[in-house]
């Protein structure tokens, strides 16, 4: 199938605002028609004070309309841009959610493979771009062509000659002022390609800043920054060292059209083939003519990143995402299984992290999984919670496969609690709040005592405290119990544990263990286990091993028959080793 042309994918981005715009376009055409009123005026004074018929009312008058017509100009204009700006943050506010909607339907591989920093570019800085060509290209251009095309025709109706002779330092500036467009499109996605690169350098040095300063990498590090703000820096200097000389000689020439018209409607009318009156208007309005088009060139640059900036805000709205039917399935309890699930996640047979993957949950009880590091535990929990999709076979949910619900049934069915949990910068309340949107304060509160969640009640703020950037002014363990509780807020039937505790310290660990007994009360649990002390009492234990089943039972029955697990038990006995 065909992209979309840059006119289609401009067409759509506007939809919110087209009525808007449309309005934007109609005042900025009268805008710029107003504009010309005084050209008129002023051509009608210098007529009647050269053939002798000019009065002081019949000036005054005309001085007048002038004056009228530049105030409708810049009234219009301002409509105009009011107008059009407010289409365009429209538009702007409507790709932007539509970008964090898609990401939250695509796979979540899709997400993680893009740095941040790259993300963060597109989302608010290539996004940003657009305004220029929604709030001003479209309607400004359109009225600084077409009010000129009939100022144009008006010129030819007066003499034809003069008219040519007007429009004959245009060409001439533009062929200069086109000399710029070649290797334009090189030199700008240079620069902007620069641009994304020291964004990137940016965001990657201030995350990493605590790494950096831990292993004493503060110049290398920063040297990768600086290297990035000067490539970007070179490449806008050679855009600019491009393309300004044939800008600047193009826009000398274009507008000189008084050297043609001036001495040559002189000619004309002291050798008697053009009347006075006829020669005065078409001088006074050849200066009018070529200004609106000058203006029109202006907007070259938004011309040239548009098609690039269109493109690449719909290369992401246009990405794979899970297919998902919008009518919720009817579940048969909160039973989990996975029935010959395979899954890679560079989709090569050769690397799979599952293969063929089949074993059932204890639907109300409590299911471990377990395995040496990369053994496809978590690669399970995230296909359960529709992270990502299976490539073969199938994830039930009560009796249902996942990919026949809705993404808001599967998230209302399963809660997720990780190894790492995020929290957003703003009040523990709202963070907790995330499990259920519409649930009381002290809903609220009840979740976040069920959660062990008492140091709350030590901060400054209690529930008001700020949970700063990612959750940095909690510790581990306090992040952990927020997460806990904002899972027992949600209440879902199925809860998954992708190893809640692995990075806890014993005292922590009890307190948080205490909080997830508590929150998986008459719930199917699935554990991702990092010590096997505390899955001992699982209804069930499957054993993983390179992305496949090993053993599945119970814990002395594992002990008895697979020599993995012995293996497993015998060091996580030591303390230290992790699963």
């Amino acid at each position: 199938m065909n992209a979309p042309s840059t006119s289609a994918l401009l067409w759509r981005f506007a939809a919110p605002g087209r009525k808007t715009l449309a309005a934007s376009v109609a005042l900025a055409v009268a805008g710029v028609a107003c504009g010309m009123v005084p050209y008129f005026a002023v051509s009608a004074m210098v007529v009647d004070l050269y053939v002798g018929a000019a009065t002081a009312g019949g000036l005054t008058g005309l001085a007048l309309v002038a004056l009228l017509g530049q105030i409708g100009r810049v009234a219009l204009g301002t409509a105009s841009t009011i107008f059009s700006h407010r289409a365009a943050f429209a538009s702007l506010a409507d790709i932007r959610i539509s970008m964090a909607e898609k990401l939250a339907r695509m796979p979540l591989g899709g997400v993680l493979e893009t740095p941040s920093g790259a993300l963060k570019t597109l989302i608010v800085d290539t996004v940003e771009k657009m305004e220029t060509p929604l709030a001003h290209l479209i309607p400004e251009l359109i009225s600084n062509l077409f009010i000129p095309f009939c100022m144009a025709c008006y010129l030819f109706w007066l003499d034809w000659r003069l008219a040519l002779l007007a429009l004959v330092t245009f060409p001439l500036g533009l062929l200069c002022y086109m000399g710029m467009t070649k290797d334009y499109a090189k030199y700008f996605s240079q620069a902007q390609n620069a641009g994304k690169e020291m964004n990137t350098a940016i965001v990657e040095y201030i995350n990493g800043i605590e790494v950096i300063k831990m292993f004493n990498q503060t110049t290398s590090s920063y040297e990768k920054y600086a290297q990035a703000v000067k490539a970007n820096r070179e490449a806008l200097q050679a855009w600019f060292r491009a393309t300004n000389l044939y800008y600047v000689v193009g826009m000398a020439i274009a507008p000189a059209s008084l050297l043609t018209v001036l001495p040559t409607a002189v000619y004309f009318h002291m050798s008697g083939s053009l009347a006075a009156p006829t020669a005065v208007t078409c001088v006074i309005l050849s200066l009018g003519l070529i200004q609106p088009i000058i203006l029109a060139l202006g907007y070259t640059d938004s011309l040239a990143m548009m098609d690039g900036v269109l493109k690449e805000t719909a290369s992401l709205l246009d990405r794979e995402e899970m297919a998902r039917p919008l009518k919720p399935a009817a579940l048969q309890g909160c039973g989990v299984a996975f029935d010959q699930v395979s899954f890679s996640y560079k989709k090569d047979a050769a690397g799979e992290a599952l293969h063929e993957v089949s074993f059932a949950a204890v639907e109300g009880g409590v299911t471990a999984i377990v395995g040496p590091s990369g053994s496809g535990k978590s690669t399970l929990a995230k296909l359960l919670v529709s992270f990502w999709e299976a490539d073969s076979g199938r994830v039930l949910l009560g009796g249902v496969d996942a990919r026949l619900m809705p993404l808001e049934q599967v998230m209302n069915t399963v809660a997720y609690v990780a190894q790492e949990n995020f929290l957003f910068d703003c009040s523990l309340r709202e963070n907790i709040r995330l499990g259920k949107p519409e649930a009381t304060d002290a809903a609220v509160e009840a979740a976040a005592q069920a959660a062990s969640c008492g140091f709350i009640a030590q901060l400054p703020q209690g529930f008001d405290t700020l949970a700063g950037d990612a959750g940095t002014r909690l510790s581990g363990g306090e992040r952990q119990r927020v997460a806990i509780a904002r899972a027992m807020l949600k209440n879902a039937p199925i809860v998954v544990l992708d190893e809640a505790t692995a990075y806890a310290d014993p005292e922590n660990e009890a307190v948080i263990q205490e909080s997830i007994n508590r929150l998986v009360r008459n719930k199917t649990l699935i554990v991702i286990a990092h010590r096997l002390t505390t899955i001992i009492c699982a209804d069930r234990i499957v054993v993983m091993e390179e992305g496949q089943v090993a053993a599945i039972g119970k814990h002395e029955k594992l002990l008895a028959s697979s020599n993995l697990y012995r293996r497993l038990w015998q060091a996580s006995g030591e303390g230290e080793h992790h699963v």
